[in-house]
């Protein structure tokens, strides 16, 4: 008998979820046994369920789904992660899989590799969609990006305020004191040579780090 696999699926956007379900199902071994709008959900689900597979977004209403890959690996040491987003750029990728990750599919390829990616990994490979392949054979300087130099806290507060937000609002997504996030602020702007949030929000805009608008 063909063994079925468990997949949470974790989206904000419930035409999304929907639409990878039922791609998803027409394969006959592939099963979703729950469907997350949110971090919190994501995690109370796969720690009831128990999944062999997440396929996660990183843009969440109640946080960044970096954090998250990391969270759901301590509840489910064995369930592996395939991110599926919008964010087709570093760091978010080298990011999401030192993490923890073992897929990266960006939202961007046609839909067989989505299906392509969770069989892949659960088969245990690093799966990386096409697109990802390709720029990552095409710019093999992108290693010397002065983002690599920064922490994995300073990419986080980085993305956050290129992104707009306030040093308050990055404290709070990011759970830290406010005094922390200037600590960094000032460290990863001088990692970066930058003077002024603006610059963040330029460096982030030309690596296409930030999130596409409706």
């Amino acid at each position: 008998m063909q063994p079925m696999y468990s997949i949470v699926l974790v989206d904000d956007h419930a035409i999304v979820r929907e639409g990878f379900k039922r791609l998803i199902e027409l394969e006959p071994d592939l099963e979703v046994v729950a469907e997350c709008r949110s971090a919190d959900d994501a995690v109370e689900a796969v720690g009831t369920r128990r999944p062999d597979l997440v396929a996660l977004d990183l843009s969440l209403p109640d946080g960044s789904g970096l954090p998250l890959i990391e969270h759901l690996r301590s509840v489910a040491a064995d369930t592996r992660i395939v991110v599926l987003s919008m964010h087709d750029g570093e760091p978010y990728v080298s990011e999401a899989l030192r993490r923890g990750a073992s897929g990266y599919v960006t939202k961007g390829v046609a839909p067989e590799e989505l299906v392509a990616g969770l069989r892949a990994v659960m088969q245990g490979e690093c799966f990386l969609s096409s697109d990802l392949r390709k720029r990552r054979a095409e710019r093999p300087s992108e290693a010397r990006d002065p983002i690599h130099r920064l922490t994995a806290r300073e990419r986080e507060v980085f993305l956050l305020l290129a992104a707009g937000r306030a040093p308050k609002q990055v404290a709070g997504e990011l759970g830290i004191g406010q005094k922390t996030v200037y600590i960094h602020r000032a460290s990863l702007m001088g990692k970066l040579g930058a003077g002024s949030e603006l610059d963040l929000y330029r460096m982030a805009a030309e690596r296409g780090l930030l999130p596409r608008k409706n």
